[in-house]
């Protein structure tokens, strides 16, 4: 491998870990990335065109997605920098790789068209692409007005999660009936039913990169699972405690602060080796309740919608999917409530485009700054011109008439699987070459790992068989 010479990590001494209560908070964004993609979009999807007898897939989507993302916050947990930074010590090219799959995953803009689309529709309006303008500039001033990045994009996700998810739930086992809730349990170990034909995992005729897509989409995705590492940081997990934040870019610092994005790690003494298990214990269970709890629960309660108003309808495609949805509510209840769900739906979409603007920009940022010789950065000005020019690209795109996000959504998603096949390789060599021995992955979570990685390098090789013809 050709090393890195990023400048070596300080050492401090690892701080207690605090109560759940006091560290719940990066589960929910990583969690807000995932529900406009997958949760609201691809699943319910799926499970319009093909019926209950695939939700299998996203139980085993979101449980890969659990053991990815909880290595990636052991790296940032014991080494108080993101996960970037560690690839970046392994091999000196990886930054780059991250900065093109990143933009070639999530730089087209599908996610906020697709909300745009949804409240249009909700409000009447007859250009979704002038709203998402509209939307994208809203965005860009959230981001770039908050006293500290962070807890902006936390503070947001977490009242719109509580508010959205709990409308949605409440409106789904209202309309369901048992064998509704009888087929979306069959589903989970891969029997259905599809034009009176039963299959058991995958009915004939599926779209393999679809399907590829909505695994990858069953929780975050892609390079995006990565950012927990930037959250964990910034929330102050670990030896996070010791990093900078991104500030606003009108606070007093935000336009002149240099900071270094090499952390601090903790000497394996006694009792920091205690503190860490401790560490890991509270952290697994917050991501194990918000980000595999919560998000599982919101997607089989959305593909059970899904299932519900629209399975067989032959307009449940494309663009039409979620409002065709909307419309059977509003015919199932009052009209009131179809447009309230799409209004809801296009705000959940609105709030996932805009964490994953931050997301990506994150990401842009970091691995910009990795390849540079300089060991101080200005990194809450980088992040904020990264995050304008990401603005600018998609107001271009939706200026030049794009109107097929659905389109956008799922080949992201698709290339964004690849990348997952690729990192959660490297992730397993990371954890299990730069930690000390005793904070390494016990051998069990190296099998998941190792067991997720041929997982997706299996259904990667499919799809691309199945293009290739």
């Amino acid at each position: 491998m050709t090393k890195s010479t990023i400048t070596p990590l300080g050492q401090k001494e690892l701080p207690e870990s605090p109560t759940l209560r006091k560290i719940i908070g990066p589960s929910f964004i990583i969690l807000g990335l995932g529900l406009g993609s997958g949760e609201v979009v691809l699943w319910p999807y799926m499970a319009s065109n093909y019926g209950l007898g695939i939700v299998w897939g996203m139980l085993i989507g979101i449980t890969m997605q659990f053991f990815i993302n909880m290595e990636v916050e052991r790296y940032a947990l014991v080494n108080g920098e993101s996960v970037f930074v560690g690839f970046a010590r392994l091999l000196k090219w990886l930054p780059a790789w991250f900065i093109i799959s990143t933009f070639l995953g999530f730089g087209w803009p599908g996610i906020g068209l697709y909300g745009a689309t949804l409240l249009s529709n909700a409000f009447g309006f007859s250009n979704p692409n002038a709203v998402a303008i509209v939307l994208f500039v809203v965005i860009g001033l959230i981001l770039s007005l908050g006293t500290v990045l962070y807890k902006t994009v936390e503070t947001l996700q977490k009242y719109l999660i509580s508010i959205g998810v709990p409308l949605i739930v409440v409106l789904t086992f209202y309309l369901a009936s048992r064998a509704d809730v009888s087929a979306l349990l069959q589903g989970l170990v891969g029997r259905g039913v599809i034009d009176g034909e039963p299959y058991l995992f995958l009915p004939m005729g599926i779209v393999m990169g679809t399907f590829l897509g909505a695994l990858a989409y069953a929780g975050a995705g892609g390079n995006l699972n990565l950012t927990q590492s930037c959250y964990v940081r910034d929330k102050g997990y670990g030896m996070g405690k010791y990093a900078q934040k991104i500030t606003g870019l009108l606070t007093a610092k935000g336009d002149k602060q240099t900071c270094s994005l090499t952390g601090n790690t903790f000497p394996t003494t006694e009792e920091n080796v205690k503190r860490f298990h401790k560490w890991w214990r509270t952290v697994n269970l917050e991501h194990l309740m918000i980000f595999w709890g919560l998000g599982l629960f919101t997607m089989l309660t959305l593909s059970l919608l899904a299932y519900i108003t629209t399975f067989g309808n032959d307009s449940a495609g494309g663009i039409t999917f979620v409002v065709a949805e909307a419309l059977a509510i509003g015919k199932m209840t009052v009209p009131f409530i179809g447009t309230l769900f799409l209004l809801v739906t296009g705000i959940m979409l609105f709030a996932t485009q805009l964490t994953v603007l931050d997301s990506t920009s994150r990401i842009i940022t970091e691995n910009l700054l990795l390849m540079k010789k300089t060991q101080q950065h200005r990194v809450s000005k980088t992040y904020y011109i990264v995050l304008w020019v990401q603005i600018l690209f998609g107001i271009t795109v939706f200026s030049i008439g794009f109107d097929q996000p659905l389109t956008l959504i799922i080949l992201g998603a698709i290339i964004n699987a690849f990348s997952m096949f690729v990192y959660s390789g490297i992730l397993i060599v990371l954890n299990n070459k730069l930690l000390a021995k005793p904070i390494r992955p016990r051998l069990w979570r190296n099998v998941v790992m190792l067991a997720t990685f041929l997982f997706l390098g299996y259904f990667c090789t499919i799809t691309l068989l199945d293009k290739i013809g």
